[in-house]
């Protein structure tokens, strides 16, 4: 694991594996080294072992040579008897081919999500279909990700459904950081805490964009329809971690950098916020708008609407049961969006009453008592044999 949404999702599962009486070993495989350490510091985990990801261009094939050939080198230094990847990442594709040529087991947490179109999210929706055609494990979060397996012809002995591990650690971070995170006007390490504590009183709108199909025109057209929503509704008030990378922070600053004071006071553009921190928000938020699968999982644990700022989604389940709407980049779709929830409190409190359609925080523990059992059971036969 590498990426922030991988940190976040396998913290639990690293814990429930030692639990379990196994001996997990973790990789960072370096993508978001900078947000990565806290998140180790916070979910308790030292990694082993490490790539320099130095990156001499910026293709995805330059990337995912580098990473196999990390994962390769660390394969064949240790004895593993599975191979753990999280997701849709280029880390989790090219850390499920190396072990695919190490003749090594693999499970897939958080296995069976689909689109439907092999471009969109790119390469994401490629990434998981081929980790699947080479996993032993499918560790699926939900009923619909188990028919998208079957669908591929997965033999169904090997799929298990056990929820998704965003809630699991979801409630480890609410419960690890419920006293330093409910200190009145003075939330230690979120920045936006005394703006939060304001915004409380009116309509806070939490946005997040990042994704790679939505640079440039698209994450303009959402800052300006942001920018049109503070003039149409004088009580919302807007929380937006930018995402770092320059394509997506000029965009944004470009639409909301310069508004009229008395909007800019109503306006907080943010460095990213720990993961601790977004939750504190998220459970403070009127409503959130964002691009972000991990957001959309964590919303559903806290009871927040979204508003999914994307064309496609492989994460169906939260539209179905009413707790988000997909609206793309359209400013007349999300301008509407939020118009009758602002106006229709019986709509807004049907998207924010429903179950989580993501489990119940199992997630974890189910995976490595799976594990456990049938990595019991092949050492059995190898010794028989």
């Amino acid at each position: 694991m590498g990426t922030r949404p991988e940190i976040i999702k396998m913290g639990p599962v690293y814990h429930a594996l030692k639990q379990e009486g196994l001996d997990p070993m973790v990789l960072h495989t370096g993508q978001h080294d900078q947000m990565a350490w806290p998140l180790y510091d916070f979910f308790g985990i030292q990694p082993e072992a490490q790539i320099d990801l130095t990156r001499e261009r910026p293709s995805l094939g330059h990337l995912g040579g580098r990473l196999m050939d990390g994962i390769d080198a660390l394969l064949h230094e240790h004895d593993a008897r599975a191979v753990l990847v999280h997701g849709d990442t280029t880390s989790a594709l090219m850390g499920a081919l190396a072990a695919f040529y190490a003749r090594i087991p693999i499970g897939h947490v958080e296995a069976g999500l689909r689109s439907g179109d092999s471009m969109d999210p790119f390469p994401e929706e490629m990434n998981r279909t081929l980790i699947t055609r080479m996993a032993r494990w499918h560790f699926a979060p939900t009923h619909r990700s188990v028919e998208n397996l079957l669908r591929d012809q997965v033999p169904g002995e090997s799929i298990h459904r056990v929820g998704n591990t965003v809630v699991d650690a979801a409630q480890f971070a609410l419960k690890k950081a419920a006293a330093q995170y409910e200190l009145p006007d003075e939330v230690h390490g979120c920045p936006v805490a005394p703006f939060v504590r304001r915004a409380e009183e009116g309509r806070l709108l939490l946005v997040t964009l990042h994704r790679r199909e939505n640079w440039g025109e698209p994450i303009e057209r959402v800052a300006a329809t942001v920018r049109g929503l503070l003039e149409l509704v004088p009580e919302l008030h807007v929380v937006w971690p930018v995402h770092p990378n320059p394509v997506v922070r000029s965009s944004v600053v470009h639409e909301l950098g310069a508004l009229q004071p008395e909007m800019q006071s109503r306006v907080r553009l943010t460095e990213p916020l720990g993961y601790a921190q977004m939750l504190w928000v998220m459970r403070h938020a009127w409503l959130a708008l964002t691009d972000s699968g991990g957001i959309q999982e964590e919303a559903a644990a806290l009871s927040l609407p979204v508003l999914v700022a994307r064309e496609t989604t492989e994460r169906p389940e939260l539209i179905e049961a009413g707790g988000g709407a997909l609206v793309g980049t359209d400013p007349s779709v999300i301008r509407a969006w939020v118009e009758t929830l602002n106006t229709n409190e019986d709509a807004y409190r049907s998207m924010r009453g429903i179950e989580n359609p993501y489990g119940d925080g199992t997630a974890a523990s189910s995976i490595a008592g799976i594990l456990a059992r049938d990595l019991a059971a092949h050492r059995v036969e190898t010794l028989a044999a």
